[in-house]
């Protein structure tokens, strides 16, 4: 059990933080008014000259500034019981299961008036937005998956890219030491914005039918590859060319 002199101190902090936070509450009364546009905590009368990424800046800060002002109001509700506890004769005491609360718990969060175990703010919400169900890459669902890995362009094509101009590592940084700065990109032979070689001179009409090859340095690459290694492609040999040949000037 807590001792006189103990009860005493925390009965202090609690007074003294009961303060704190009405000085704050009564300093952001404006963060609490239902249904209050943001112009008038920012002293805005209309958005009609701001910049859209202005207003969603001003958004932000005050549904950041509404959570802050509801945490505050929790706070005072928990400090108000802990003083009721203290009154009571209860403090210290769980209001689940009757046993003690640590003398370090209460140290740590006076306005506490349950043990750990029994805490109802020790729960963490998982929850996702619900808007992150239909958002596809660049924005949401990355597959872990290798065999349902996503083969469109995504965050993890942007970074490869972006990467190929430089970041903080160096050529000495890797696991076999290399000269060339380019060899310490992620995937730097990966195709940027298309998956099968073909797909760069190859083309079919509307309905996906008479596919039509267009001539031109890929396409001599492509050919020189399926002869050296005497295969065709995974649709079946080239159409003849229906276009002039590609020369390079």
């Amino acid at each position: 059990m807590l001792s006189n002199s103990q009860i005493d101190h925390f009965r202090t902090i609690l007074l003294k933080q009961r303060e704190d936070v009405k000085e704050h509450l009564q300093s952001s009364e404006h963060f609490g008014l239902p249904y209050a546009h943001p112009h008038e905590s920012v002293g805005e009368l209309s958005s009609y000259d701001n910049h859209p990424a202005d207003d969603a800046t001003e958004l932000y800060e005050r549904e950041k500034d509404i959570a802050l002002n509801e945490h505050a109001h929790k706070e005072l509700e928990d400090i108000e019981s802990a003083l009721q506890a203290i009154e009571n004769g209860t403090y210290g005491i769980c209001q689940v299961c009757s046993k003690e609360i640590p003398l370090e718990r209460l140290e740590a969060l006076p306005n506490s008036t349950f043990c750990k175990e029994h805490s109802p703010d020790q729960v963490t919400s998982h929850q996702r937005p619900v808007e992150e169900g239909v958002l596809m890459p660049p924005f949401g669902k990355f597959s872990k998956d290798e065999e349902d890995e996503n083969v469109s362009f995504d965050a993890e094509d942007s970074w490869q890219i972006v990467s190929n101009w430089g970041n903080s590592q160096t050529p000495s940084d890797m696991e076999c030491p290399t000269d060339s700065y380019q060899d310490i990109s992620i995937e730097p032979d990966e195709n940027e914005g298309y998956v099968e070689d073909y797909e760069n001179f190859v083309g079919v009409d509307i309905e996906g039918k008479n596919m039509t090859v267009f001539p031109n340095k890929q396409h001599e690459k492509y050919e020189q590859v399926l002869d050296e290694e005497g295969i065709m492609t995974p649709f079946g040999d080239l159409p003849a060319y229906e276009h002039e040949p590609y020369v390079e000037e």
